[in-house]
């Protein structure tokens, strides 16, 4: 599989623009600069995904010829909603945002809606309402990988720990229900301890410490995002467990996000892999598909040209759901998943700079 490098280059973006134009009925409403002005909610800035993304919107709007406004929502949906109408207040002619409650954020997106203002949601999909598009990988695939793995590393036996995310949200629903029904259909000699975390570093962490402390012959860990990395590091350091995986004493963590520290500690043999959930790719096809949507573009589901399938969820909902590989030290295949080499050049968390 060909994976795109974080940052594109110059001519692919003209060639996405040139598709758009194309493609569209109308040039959309400009800004006082002549681009058309969007704006963009961060879900929150205390994590390094997320501040990768942020990294990388203000690049691609530029290269797509749009004028930005962004906001902050904190991991709130009662901010994101007022940050809604500051966007709307503002004149912007489209909305991406990452609602971290999925089904709460229904009343926003309805109005929106009422007012003809485009939105696409980011990494998580709303329970319920219509936007134009939903980009995020397929966060099913990220519990079906974590789990392939660790089933093939522990010759499907022994007991895990899987770090839940936050179950009101649908990427912490699909992690979790996928590895769940896999190690029960593939790897049924596997215990899993299932601990909720809220997205929590320091939950997770506690969570993890107390599960070691009943139980400490778990030999695995799978952490749904890097936000628990740095607590479960701290927690094995502490119980003597942080070695590396030729020692017997070694836990196999498994983890969620492809961020740069991630790739470092699979090098240094810290953790063994992560599934590398695209960041710049969400920046870039946020706001490709922001633009399609003021240019009266439409999509239908099928293959992208940029390595991604667009599925229909509901009605009135598309997902274009984006490359997310495993990545681990040697490259190789795990339970018939194929992965990447941490060190390799196609892979964000490798060209951030």
């Amino acid at each position: 599989m060909r994976l795109r490098t974080g940052l594109c280059s110059a001519v692919s973006a003209l060639s996405a623009v040139a598709l758009l134009s194309a493609c569209s009925g109308g040039s959309g409403t400009a800004s006082s600069s002549g681009a058309p002005l969007v704006g963009v909610d961060y879900p929150r800035s205390d994590t390094d995904f997320w501040n990768s993304y942020i990294k990388y919107t203000p690049q691609y709007a530029k290269q797509l010829g749009l004028s930005l406004k962004t906001t902050n929502s904190q991991n709130d949906v009662a901010k994101l909603t007022a940050n809604a109408q500051t966007f709307i207040s503002q004149g912007v002619k489209g909305i991406a945002m990452a609602p971290q409650d999925t089904a709460a954020i229904a009343p926003t997106l309805a109005q929106l809606e009422a007012k003809k203002i485009p939105v696409v949601t980011v990494d998580t999909r709303p329970d319920s309402g219509k936007v134009f598009m939903v980009v995020r990988a397929d966060n099913r695939a990220y519990g079906e990988k974590a789990c392939q793995f660790l089933g093939a590393k522990l010759n499907g036996k022994g007991k895990v720990v899987m770090l839940e995310g936050g179950l009101d949200s649908i990427n912490g629903r699909d992690r979790t229900e996928a590895f769940n029904d896999c190690m029960k259909k593939n790897f049924p000699g596997i215990k899993v301890f299932g601990e909720a975390t809220n997205w929590d570093g320091a939950t997770a962490a506690q969570k993890l410490q107390t599960d070691l402390t009943a139980n400490p012959d778990i030999k695995g860990v799978y952490m749904q995002s890097s936000f628990a990395l740095s607590g479960t590091l701290q927690v094995l350091k502490q119980k003597g467990l942080l070695v590396g995986p030729k020692d017997k004493k070694h836990v196999f963590i498994v983890s969620n996000d492809g961020i740069p520290e991630e790739l470092k500690d699979i090098a240094a043999g810290k953790i063994d892999a992560t599934v590398s959930q695209p960041a710049d790719l969400y920046a870039k096809y946020a706001l490709y598909y922001l633009k399609a949507a003021i240019d009266g573009k439409t999509f239908k589901p099928g293959k992208t040209d940029h390595d991604s399938t667009i599925i229909k969820v509901r009605d009135g909902l598309l997902e274009d759901q984006l490359s997310a590989p495993l990545v681990t030290g040697d490259g190789g295949t795990y339970g018939g998943v194929a992965s990447v080499k941490s060190d390799d050049t196609s892979l964000w968390g490798n060209n951030l700079g």
